[in-house]
């Protein structure tokens, strides 16, 4: 099998040849072709197979009313007692509504409401506990804004809960993996969804990590999970994938991941890259306390963009909305 990796541009000077990536602001004239048997190379964007050329360039659908022909901001909003970075500063329902209202104003596109803390060595929390956790608050933020809302969670009941509440986009850390029934609820639900890559669960994905080749195997699961997720019946323009920055893998593999984002255009389908506050930040930054790894952040997100990436799911919505002003205004390609 090959593998077609973009090589992104976004200078001003764009030659006649160059094929807009997936309709943003980024472009790409050259592609590494990459399989798991021979060296890569790389080639003219007009030497594509059609299809191939046709999926990588193709503008994305919006999805739960955001458009992805420019950066978007995901703003989190973990209403746990434990979350690795944020856990207990918003988990009573007046400060997550504050916390929420505050990102709203200071550029977050999509809300993103988790009752289950992920990080590694997570516990699992009980179905009534995570609904009691999350869907007073997005029934509450839903009744005072239009902002699209989406729900972080594994489990179908609270999927459920949230989506009668006024959530409008289910994001599975799990791939729609941990329980059967998710994937079947939104389609039937017709809620598009955030599908991740993640190497086991919360509790024990970061003891071994292993991979034969990061990047191609992160690509080949999600485009797996896709086909899975359409043949159930949620058509592909419902569909956002994830790498899973920092869920089973190294300092090395994300590095490998962030080096290689453009490979995932190649699914057709918007990218969401969450790698905010990171361990990994913080080691290569020298930040250990991991609500002080903004820059860090800032240095990720923006990597991301220049790569295209349309999705971004952010604690320091302020610091980031400000990093892409900038970005945007040095570039002039959005």
């Amino acid at each position: 099998m090959r593998y077609y990796r973009p090589l992104p541009q976004c200078d001003h000077a764009r030659p006649k040849t160059a094929l807009p990536l997936a309709g943003g602001w980024c472009w790409f004239d050259a592609v590494e072709v990459i399989s798991r048997e021979d060296p890569s190379h790389t080639i003219q964007a007009y030497d594509l197979p059609r299809d191939v050329a046709k999926r990588l360039s193709a503008p994305r659908l919006p999805i739960a009313g955001l458009g992805f022909d420019a950066p978007r901001l995901m703003g989190i909003l973990n209403v746990t007692p434990d979350s690795f970075s944020d856990g207990g500063k918003h988990n009573d329902r007046d400060a997550a509504l504050s916390h929420a209202r505050e990102m709203i104003r200071h550029g977050a596109d999509i809300i993103d409401i988790g009752g289950e803390s992920t990080r590694p060595g997570a516990k699992e929390v009980s179905l009534d506990e995570e609904i009691r956790r999350t869907a007073p608050v997005i029934e509450a933020l839903r009744s005072e804004s239009r902002i699209p809302i989406s729900i972080d969670t594994r489990k179908t009941e609270v999927a459920r809960a949230a989506h009668a509440a006024g959530a409008s986009l289910v994001n599975d850390v799990a791939g729609f993996t941990f329980d059967a029934n998710l994937a079947p609820f939104c389609a039937e639900a017709d809620l598009p969804v955030c599908v991740m890559h993640a190497q086991g669960t919360p509790d024990i994905m970061q003891k071994d990590p292993r991979y034969d080749n990061v990047a191609l195997d992160v690509y080949d699961y999600l485009n797996a999970r896709i086909e899975t997720l359409m043949a159930i019946g949620i058509p592909r323009t419902h569909i956002i994938v994830d790498p899973g920055i920092g869920f089973g893998k190294t300092l090395e593999h994300n590095l490998t991941l962030l080096q290689n984002l453009s490979l995932f255009h190649g699914l057709g389908c918007p990218i969401l890259l969450g790698a905010s506050r990171k361990r990994f930040i913080g080691t290569i930054g020298g930040t250990e306390d991991a609500g002080s790894r903004q820059a860090g952040s800032l240095a990720v997100t923006l990597a991301g963009v220049a790569q295209g990436i349309q999705l971004h799911r952010v604690h320091d919505v302020t610091e980031t909305a400000e990093a892409l002003r900038l970005w945007t205004a040095t570039t002039r390609v959005i």
